[in-house]
């Protein structure tokens, strides 16, 4: 059962298109991925869909409730998180939660009994009384997070929320996150984390406010029309610069100290490339067939959409 459902929907600031025309749904209990740039149109989506946004054109509904005209109910039953952490750096942790149950309609031994929850998900131990501004980012985090869930809502909007903190509050989020999902909740979450976007059950690749592929992160890498390869190669970067403007290479991109080629499916590149290599007198080389990674997708389809 779709929870959320958006068609044609589009919000222009002036003659600038921020969101361009989308159209897609989310499934109940589904972890669902915007993956883009900054700029994609990512966090203006989400606006729209918690109320917080006009759209110009088309329209949506959260949970059935119409984007335009019932943000109010939306509101009610939804958790947001929005890019920059939503906390007042100057209360403390139990004031800041106080605040947000209030907004929620939350007092007495359920608003208690619902703090003490984000406490322990935050991990909060003996700090609630500390002002949120002498926290550590991971525990802000994750705080943040708290803030959203208070009211124990269905449909989790989570924009950009491990931006900013280190790998391994990054994972202890994705945590989290698997655990609401699997207690039936709802999940929309946005990154530009290519790493992040492969735990989402489906991502929309967003670029320029349009979605350019909708699928399951394996279907989008299969998908891709390409073989590709990874050149493992002392001077990488000369020797990138050389072989990005071989005609049969279609993209050829720097990952780490390797780079990605994609030539067409079948094209007999390791016997090709063996022939330029040594014309640029490069003698020590792995070349390899690789798996597509989500990278290789969106480089494809932001060179693509250039074209």
């Amino acid at each position: 059962m779709s929870v959320v459902r958006v068609k044609n929907l589009t919000k222009r600031f002036g003659d600038f298109a921020a969101v361009d025309c989308i159209s897609f749904s989310v499934e109940r209990g589904e972890i669902f991925g915007f993956l883009g740039p900054n700029g994609a149109g990512k966090s203006t989506t989400i606006k729209m869909l918690c109320g917080i946004l006009a759209p110009t054109e088309g329209g949506g509904s959260v949970s059935g409730y119409d984007i335009e005209t019932e943000q109010e109910r939306i509101k009610s039953i939804i958790g947001y998180m929005s890019q920059r952490f939503s906390l007042y750096e100057d209360l403390s942790v139990s004031e800041n939660l106080e605040f947000f149950g209030s907004i929620y309609g939350l007092e007495g031994n359920k608003l208690r009994e619902r703090m003490d929850v984000s406490m322990e998900m935050a991990e909060i131990g003996e700090r609630r009384n500390w002002l949120v501004k002498s926290l550590p980012a991971g525990i802000k985090q994750r705080l943040a997070l708290g803030g959203a869930i208070l009211h124990d809502p269905p449909i989790l909007f989570l924009d950009e929320p491990t931006s900013g903190v280190d790998p391994i509050s990054r994972r202890n989020f994705w945590d989290l996150i698997y655990t609401f999902a699997g207690e039936g909740k709802t999940i929309f979450v946005t990154t530009h984390y290519m790493d992040e976007a492969e735990h989402c059950d489906r991502i929309a690749l967003i670029i320029a406010g349009k979605i350019m592929m909708l699928d399951s992160p394996q279907a989008l890498k299969e998908s891709l029309a390409y073989d590709v390869y990874s050149l493992r190669v002392e001077n990488f970067i000369e020797t990138f610069d050389a072989v990005s403007r071989l005609e049969f290479i279609r993209e050829a991109a720097i990952f780490g100290s390797d780079i990605h080629i994609l030539c067409e499916k079948n094209f007999p590149l390791r016997r090709e490339m063996a022939a330029h290599l040594k014309k640029l007198k490069v003698k020590k080389y792995r070349i390899e067939r690789i798996q597509a990674t989500l990278e290789d997708v969106f480089v494809t389809s932001a060179r693509r959409m250039d074209a």
